[in-house]
C-alpha cells in the first residue's frame, strides 16, 4: 500500500478485532431487521413474506460488502471512517422506506425509489472505497474489475424495479438478487482478501446476536400495548427459551469450530470458505431468526388478548408457518454450514428441522400458547440432547481447540 493511500486507509492486521465503529454501524442493520419484521407482520400472507425476504436479502448483501471491506481496511481510520458514517445515514433512510417498499403510501417521496437510490449509493460507496484500498494489490484490483459489472447490473435492476412497481418490481428485484449472489459466486474468490479470520468470524457472530436481539424485541413489541397477564408471562418466558436455544445452537460449538477452520485456511481457500460459510449461509440463519421473531410477535399478541383473542386461540397461516418454518430454516442453515466446513451432516438438527415442518398442521389445531410451548420445547430438547450426547467433544472444542491445532474433532 503506497504512502499516499496509507494516510487515507489502513490495512487490517491478522489479530484484529471488531471496532466500536463497526458495532455502531450494525445498529442500522438492527433497525432494518425490525422494519422487515414489521413489513411482514403488516401483510400476513405469502406475498408479504416474499416481500420481506427480498428486502432482507438486499440489505444483507449491502452489509456483507462492508463486512469484507472492514476486514481489508480498518473501519475507524481515515476516509473509511467517514464512508462508514455516510453509509449508516443512507442505510437508515433506506430502512425508513421498508414498510412502503412494495406499496407506496400517497404523499411524500416515492418509497421504492428512495430505497433503490439508497441501495445504489451504498453499493457504489463500497466499491469506491475498495478501489482506493486496492491501489497496490493487482489481484484485488482484478477481482473488483470482475465484481463491478455484477454490481452495476444489480443496481440497474433494483432501480428499474422501483420505477416499474407491482409484480414487475418483485421480478426485477429477485433478478437483481440472482445477479448479485450468482454473479459473485461465478467470478470466484481468488482476488478477495481476508486478512483476519478472527475479526471476520466475530463480525458475523455479532450480527447473529443482533438478529436474536431483534427477536427478543419482537416479544416485547408484541405486548407493549397489552396489560400484563399470566399468559403473557408464560409466553414471553417460552420466547426467551427459544431465543436462548437458537443462541446456544450457534455459539456453543459451531462458531468456534468455524472460526478455527477459517483461521487455518490460507489464500483463495480462506476467501472461498468465508464467502460460502459466512456471506451466503448466514443469510438463511438470519432469515430464520427474523421469521421466528415474526411468529413470536404474533403469538404474544394473541395470548395477550389482542383483538379479543386469548391463550387458547388457534392460529392459522403465517404465524404458525413463521414460528415453525423460521426455526427449521435456521437449523437447516446450520446443517449446510457444518457440511461446508467439516464435510459432515448434523443428523439431529436435520431431523428436528423436518419434524418442525411436519408439525405445522398440529400447530394449527392446538392453540397459540401450546404451539409456542411445542416449538420451544423441541428447541430446548435438541440443545439438551447435544450437550449430553456429545459432552466430551463439546468440552474439547470449547476449551482445548486452540491448544490442539490441526484437525477439528469429528462431530457426529
Amino acid at each position: 500500500m503506497s504512502t499516499t493511500v496509507r494516510h487515507r486507509v489502513r490495512a487490517v492486521a491478522e489479530d484484529a478485532s471488531v471496532t466500536p465503529l463497526e458495532l455502531f454501524f450494525d445498529l442500522v442493520f438492527v433497525y432494518a431487521l425490525t422494519q422487515v419484521t414489521a413489513l411482514m407482520a403488516e401483510d400476513s400472507s405469502g406475498e408479504g413474506v416474499l416481500h420481506g425476504m427480498i428486502v432482507l436479502a438486499l440489505f444483507w448483501w449491502c452489509w456483507v460488502g462492508y463486512s469484507w471491506l472492514g476486514n481489508t481496511v480498518q473501519a475507524d481510520e481515515g476516509v473509511t471512517r467517514a464512508t462508514f458514517f455516510f453509509v449508516m445515514a443512507v442505510m437508515f433512510v433506506a430502512s425508513l422506506a421498508i414498510p412502503e417498499a412494495f406499496d407506496d403510501l400517497p404523499g411524500g417521496l416515492d418509497a421504492p425509489v428512495v430505497l433503490a437510490v439508497c441501495y445504489a449509493l451504498v453499493r457504489l460507496a463500497h466499491v469506491g472505497l475498495y478501489v482506493l484500498a486496492a491501489e497496490d494489490d493487482s489481484g484485488l484490483v482484478h477481482q473488483l474489475a470482475l465484481f463491478a459489472p455484477v454490481m452495476l447490473v444489480s443496481i440497474s435492476l433494483v432501480l428499474a424495479g422501483a420505477l416499474v412497481g407491482g409484480n414487475g418490481q418483485v421480478v426485477l428485484w429477485i433478478a437483481a438478487l440472482v445477479v448479485d449472489y450468482g454473479g459473485t459466486q461465478a467470478i470466484g474468490a481468488s482476488g478477495w482478501r481476508l486478512r483476519s479470520a478472527g475479526h471476520f468470524a466475530e463480525r458475523y457472530g455479532l450480527i447473529v446476536i443482533v438478529a436474536l436481539g431483534e427477536s427478543i424485541v419482537a416479544i416485547g413489541v408484541g405486548v407493549t400495548h397489552l396489560p400484563i397477564s399470566t399468559s403473557i408471562v408464560i409466553a414471553s418466558s417460552l420466547g426467551i427459551a427459544l431465543a436462548a436455544a437458537m443462541w446456544w445452537a450457534y455459539f456453543d460449538v459451531v462458531a468456534r469450530v468455524a472460526e478455527h477452520l477459517l483461521a487455518s485456511a490460507r489464500g483463495e481457500h480462506r476467501a472461498r470458505l468465508a464467502r460460502d460459510s459466512y456471506s451466503y449461509l448466514h443469510l438463511p440463519m438470519i432469515a430464520g431468526i427474523v421469521l421466528a421473531a415474526l411468529g413470536l410477535k404474533k403469538v404474544l399478541g394473541y395470548v395477550g388478548g389482542e383483538d379479543g383473542h386469548d391463550w387458547s386461540y388457534v392460529m392459522h397461516g403465517l404465524p404458525v408457518y413463521a414460528l415453525h418454518g423460521g426455526l427449521a430454516l435456521y437449523l437447516l442453515a446450520h446443517v449446510c454450514f457444518r457440511l461446508r466446513n467439516v464435510g459432515t451432516v448434523n443428523r439431529q438438527r436435520l431431523f428436528v428441522a423436518v419434524l418442525l415442518l411436519a408439525l405445522i398442521p398440529l400447530g394449527e389445531r392446538i392453540g397459540a400458547l401450546m404451539d409456542l410451548l411445542l416449538v420451544s420445547g423441541i428447541a430446548v430438547a435438541l440443545i439438551s440432547y447435544e450437550a449430553l450426547r456429545h459432552g466430551d467433544i463439546r468440552d474439547r472444542v470449547r476449551h482445548h481447540l486452540d491448544e490442539e491445532p490441526g484437525e477439528v474433532p469429528r462431530l457426529s
